[in-house]
């Protein structure tokens, strides 16, 4: 009996150290997470959100998009098993290694294919970013198709002059400047649908329009032509749908709860038809706020988030074409097309 209970004391003992040994690894590893982050700051939020996986293509293994074009239902989807690579609606996302850029660009000079550039740089932003922006582009974007730069600017006489290629030409738009940021943003909708109805529909049939403080380091090609075409951000195509910086304000138009992916406005495209849909459709509900004096919060990055949450973009654009390297290294993203340059909001936007 005496054997028992010392035997029966032992166990009790080792129980107790072992869980309190338990309580100090598990105090130790959440000690350590809590300085990894303090230390790192958004390099260790980014870590973490990389571990976060990312959608899947909702078709069955080696099955092709069924769509009517033929270029996209040709995409080798599943070369790219880490990555979501196409919507449960049937889009595709475009990612290094599921496309022939050859196959695209032979298609699209056959067709004759013209595509306008919109960019705005507006004040202090002409300087510092406009020149950088176009020769990358005429290095990078759409290289084998006639491209035309509509560049809208409060200071028309200080654009400056690059060198273009064959079929590459470029006009200067002058408009007001405004006395805030955000209005400049948000009045761009209206601009650009407005010059599309005047001028655009009667000489291209693709648009895309670009923030102007970026720069292209590689091929951004005629494979992210579509109807309508949405960009994912770079910094939340691996966060939780809670997680995205929608509108969350009942009273805005641009209110959601919930959607698909955030979408990132430095960029967006599609046919002039499309685009003069998107921008319009933002145009309205900024409008809509005004009247009641509200803003969205990202103002028209919501508004244009809102639009393909109930018009879905017929192609999706991965962060490949438009990364930044505040985000570091990520093993999914194999190439770089558009880069965010440096920004310096302290001087520019004030």
């Amino acid at each position: 009996m005496r054997d028992c209970s010392a035997r029966s004391k032992f166990v009790r003992s080792w129980l107790k150290q072992a869980s309190r040994a338990k309580v100090k690894i598990c105090f130790a590893l959440c000690a350590a997470v809590v300085i990894f982050v303090i230390f790192f700051g958004h390099c260790a939020i980014r870590f973490f959100q990389e571990l976060y996986a990312m959608g899947k293509c909702p078709l069955n293994y080696n099955e092709k998009l069924k769509s009517q074009n033929e270029l996209d239902s040709s995409l080798d989807l599943w070369s790219r098993v880490d990555v979501q690579t196409c919507t449960k609606w049937g889009a595709p996302i475009m990612w290094e290694g599921t496309f022939d850029p050859g196959d695209f660009d032979r298609h699209h000079i056959q067709k004759r294919t013209s595509v306008a550039l919109t960019v705005f740089a507006i004040g202090r932003y002409l300087e510092v970013y406009l020149k950088e922006f176009l020769k990358s582009a005429e290095q990078y974007f759409m290289v084998e198709l006639p491209v035309t730069y509509y560049i809208f600017t409060d200071i028309p006489e200080f654009v400056p002059k690059v060198k273009l290629m064959k079929q590459r030409h470029m006009k200067v738009i002058q408009v007001k400047n405004q006395k805030r940021w955000q209005d400049i943003s948000m009045l761009r909708m209206k601009t650009i649908a407005d010059f599309i109805e005047s001028h655009i529909q009667h000489w291209h049939q693709y648009i895309f329009c670009f923030d102007v403080d970026q720069v292209f380091v590689g091929r951004f090609g005629s494979e992210a032509l579509g109807e309508t075409v949405g960009l994912l951000h770079a910094f939340y195509y691996r966060s939780h749908v809670k997680d995205y910086t929608y509108d969350r304000n009942p009273e805005s138009a641009a209110y959601m709860v919930t959607g698909d992916f955030y979408y990132h406005a430095a960029i967006f495209g599609g046919t002039w038809q499309g685009v003069k849909n998107i921008t319009e459709f933002c145009h309205q509900g900024i409008m809509k706020d005004k009247e009641k004096n509200i803003e969205a919060l990202w103002h028209d990055e919501s508004h244009l988030n809102k639009y393909f949450w109930l018009h879905k973009p017929s192609k999706v654009l991965s962060p490949e074409y438009c990364w930044s390297t505040i985000i570091g290294f990520r093993f999914d993203i194999r190439v770089h097309r558009l880069l965010w340059a440096t920004k310096f909001y302290d001087i520019l936007r004030t």
